[in-house]
């Protein structure tokens, strides 16, 4: 076991339950994480809801304000906030896992182990990830996972498309357009070595993508790690993501602006069939009006 301060990140607005369930699994892990730092956006209620679900558990919990942005949530700069919150405070080695995941018994001990074995062996910045499995909807009158946490993996569903590996195990990702910021984790110095995620999007859709990319413009690497399960909570989640067409249509210009590409082509391209977004003669993909 790591010696390093481990921090778990988690951004959120809404999704009470889910952090309920979440926090559930971060207290009954095989190494119960040092310091979770919630960032808020414009959710005030997170306080509480977090305070109560960790109780007079051994973590320091912090909650940061993220204040609104008006053109949508800001996804990216609430993760850079917890990232200085949680450096602020000490941490070695941060954890990013989104608010609708429970991590499983050994994720936690699992990337902080993985971090400190391939601190010395792997080009940097360097960023490890998870598999992630999928749970069903709760049964009627469940609130959440809590109190059922022992089902987790024979309730969760695995994708085929995503690396799965036994635990101890890891793989390199040659191909870090795979990234993913649902579950990941970064030591503290190769997270800054990146500069953090962009701010200059907004809203859903990019940011990871975009992330990937700096880390691969600097010579950095993605290493996929056995026993770090993520177990995502159900909610509904629509492809394309047709409550986010502004947004998504928006980041993905930030994206081309940046890299000279347009990222999220399967669901830029379900909104032109819809008639709801579509390339101008420039090229510019834009929503229509």
């Amino acid at each position: 076991m790591t010696d390093q301060l481990v921090a778990v990140l988690t951004i959120a607005h809404g999704r009470h339950d889910h952090l309920r369930g979440q926090i559930a699994g971060l207290a009954q892990g095989s190494r119960v994480p040092d310091m979770h730092v919630v960032a808020a956006m414009d959710d005030p209620g997170i306080t509480r809801v977090a305070t109560e679900a960790w109780g007079e558990g051994p973590t320091r919990l912090t909650v940061v304000d993220v204040p609104a942005d008006p053109c949508g949530l800001p996804l990216a700069a609430a993760r850079n906030q917890a990232a200085a919150e949680a450096t602020a405070q000490g941490a070695d080695q941060l954890i990013f896992l989104d608010v609708d995941c429970i991590p499983g018994p050994s994720t936690v001990a699992a990337y902080a182990d993985a971090l400190a074995d391939l601190a010395e062996r792997r080009p940097s910045p360097a960023m490890l990830g998870g598999d992630v499995a999928y749970l069903p909807p709760l049964a009627p009158g469940q609130r959440d996972w809590t109190g059922t946490l022992a089902r987790l993996s024979e309730a969760g569903q695995h994708r085929s498309d995503r690396v799965r590996l036994a635990p101890g195990d890891s793989r390199p990702e040659p191909d870090l357009t795979r990234f993913w910021s649902l579950s990941f984790a970064m030591t503290v110095t190769d997270f800054w070595a990146t500069g953090g995620f962009c701010p200059d999007y907004v809203g859903y859709g990019g940011e990871d993508t975009d992330f990937a990319q700096v880390v691969a413009a600097r010579g950095g690497s993605l290493t996929w790690v056995g026993g770090a399960t993520a177990y995502h909570q159900h909610h509904p989640s629509p492809s394309p993501p047709l409550n986010q067409l502004e947004s998504v249509v928006r980041n993905a210009g930030v994206f081309a602006d940046r890299w000279g590409w347009w990222p999220m082509e399967g669901w830029l391209e379900g909104f032109r069939e819809r008639g709801l977004a579509a390339p101008d003669e420039s090229g510019r993909w834009r929503v229509t009006p």
